[in-house]
């Protein structure tokens, strides 16, 4: 049997990152939680491996944004899943190719999507991993 995904929760706002914990829980998905950017590149450093896709506020509270602990975490898994939020809406010229944006404030029905979507990509990389 696979392991459950995981998921990397970069946020500070510490409601919505409790929300966002309990959210991808509820569809089987391992969370690591970090409130700020250095917290999060000490996580990678650690656990990157065990890292299936990011989700990551811009703007953190720190000398490291949202989009230094995204190129961090890309340059570890090129092709894992990054997913971007913020209340600003020009990101596209600083986000890692092949990443999602997600506007907040936010509908609880789009994360629980994106939640799902990573969850069976991450089980669907498993399976092709165990195959080949």
């Amino acid at each position: 049997m696979a392991p459950a995904p995981s998921v990397l929760i970069v946020e500070d706002n510490y409601l919505l990152l409790e929300m966002l914990t309990s959210l991808c829980e509820q569809q089987g998905i391992r969370v690591l939680a970090a409130s700020s950017g250095e917290a999060a590149l000490t996580m990678l450093r650690q656990r990157a491996d065990e890292i299936d896709w990011l989700f990551t506020d811009i703007s953190l509270p720190g000398l490291i944004d949202g989009w230094e602990v995204a190129s961090a975490y890309r340059e570890r898994h090129p092709r894992r899943p990054v997913i971007y939020a913020s209340t600003t809406a020009q990101i596209a010229r600083r986000s890692v190719p092949g990443s999602i944006f997600v506007h907040k404030p936010f509908q609880v029905r789009e994360i629980l999507s994106l939640a799902r979507m990573m969850a069976s990509a991450a089980g669907q990389d498993e399976l092709l991993r165990a195959a080949g």
